[in-house]
């Protein structure tokens, strides 16, 4: 849809993960957010603009104004984009991020409808303005909870409320809207939401995705949204959680909330967290995972390619096969060699794993700092590493876990952000 020709409408939730391209048709990044802007009473808001993230995950302003065409997968603009990250006035709101979900009242009758999409509309002064707004009715006998109402779309101003307090907003178009998004990017989305609408965000997902995209989260957010939460839900996303990073986040809670979860979980995901929870912080124990790959040395090349292929796996972890005398589960038995990805394609899959190990590389204790590991992986150009004492495998330490551990906390805050905010209205 052309900019340069009659005015034209667009639903906002539509537009989330579309991609940006610059004049050269190069993609610079992804719609995340739309900001506009409220004015006096009786007009509609206008659009500013587009918040587009741009690697590595940092959100940036498109003013409308450079924007020369929205279509259903791409939105071109023409210029040079301001790199500086975005920053939120605070007479600005995001649609997707902030108003999606929110009960209004329909001016007709005063009836209750909660906000699904708003359409913008270029005016004859080449503004972009709300125009519409698709609203769904509550069932008058179970609100949304299962039978959810009739959609309809109406005129911007049959609506009123917007501007009042919202006291318990859903999350359910929003997370419509960014439904596609790895943990991590869905992670830097709630990273920029106020506490309130991050809580009721997080209260939406299920246990699995909350469990992912906490576990990209800084500690500060994930002990915020746990706080928000009830025991039990909290101790079913802790199961989900790895177990290293969800001894990370009992490191953060008081003593007495930490032992209550792990007495709410399942006995056999609580064991391994508990067991990090011996080591000392920055130490391999207590930064390690206690599910690598691990395979007892009767198991075959074939057996060893079907288990990295496991979608659940990091590339890291993925990228060795830990071959180790029964029990295979961590604290395993007697620990004999690691069988590298790259050796494992090169060898007929009946091969026994057993048989390509590598002995050459010693294991790390569980005492070893966070220095150390750091100098090891890069000596030896490698990306996980196994930790191993008294003969029996552990669990094994990722460049990511190092990384995580060597940035400073609050790294997220500070990709490039400017002293100013970086557009202007």
């Amino acid at each position: 849809m052309s900019m340069t020709t009659t005015p034209t409408r667009v639903f906002i939730a539509r537009l989330a993960g579309v991609a940006v391209f610059d004049p050269l048709g190069d993609q610079i990044g992804r719609v995340r957010d739309v900001v506009a802007t409220w004015r006096v009473e009786g007009l509609a808001p206008r659009v500013l603009g587009f918040v587009v993230e741009v690697p590595p995950r940092r959100p940036v302003f498109l003013p409308i104004t450079r924007v020369t065409n929205i279509e259903a997968d791409a939105i071109i603009f023409t210029g040079r984009m301001n790199m500086r990250r975005f920053l939120q006035r605070s007479t600005e709101t995001l649609v997707i991020g902030e108003l999606l979900d929110r009960t209004v009242r329909l001016k007709e009758d005063d009836s209750p409808v909660t906000v699904r999409d708003i359409a913008m509309e270029r005016t004859r002064s080449r503004d972009w303005v709300f125009a519409k707004v698709a609203v769904q009715r509550m069932n008058p006998r179970r609100g949304l909870s299962r039978r959810r109402g009739e959609l309809i779309v109406v005129d911007w101003d049959a609506v009123g409320g917007f501007a009042s307090p919202e006291d318990g907003q859903g999350a359910a178009s929003l997370l419509a809207a960014f439904d596609a998004l790895r943990p991590a990017d869905l992670a830097a989305v709630l990273h920029d939401l106020s506490p309130k609408r991050r809580a009721e965000v997080a209260g939406a997902l299920n246990d699995e995705r909350l469990a992912d995209v906490l576990e990209e989260l800084p500690e500060n957010e994930q002990v915020e949204i746990v706080g928000a939460l009830d025991a039990g839900r909290t101790a079913r996303v802790l199961e989900e959680m790895g177990p290293d990073d969800a001894a990370d986040l009992l490191n953060e809670l008081p003593m007495e909330q930490s032992e209550q979860l792990l007495a709410l979980m399942e006995p056999s995901e609580a064991e391994p967290v508990r067991r990090l929870l011996t080591y000392a912080e920055g130490t391999a124990g207590g930064m390690m995972t206690t599910d690598p790959v691990v395979l007892t040395p009767d198991a075959t090349i074939a057996e060893a390619l079907a288990a990295v292929r496991n979608p659940d796996l990091s590339p890291a972890l993925a990228s060795q096969v830990y071959v180790c005398r029964p029990p295979s589960e961590t604290p395993t038995g007697r620990y004999l060699g690691t069988a590298h990805i790259q050796r494992l394609l090169r060898d007929p899959p009946s091969t026994l794993v057993a048989s390509v190990i590598d002995t050459e590389l010693d294991p790390l204790r569980p005492s070893v700092t966070l220095n150390e590991l750091s100098m090891y992986l890069a000596t030896y150009n490698l990306v996980a590493v196994p930790i191993v004492d008294d003969d029996r495998l552990l669990g094994a330490v990722t460049v990511d876990d190092v990384l995580d551990h060597m940035l400073p906390k609050d790294w997220r805050d500070n990709i490039d952000r400017p002293e100013e905010d970086a557009h202007a209205s």
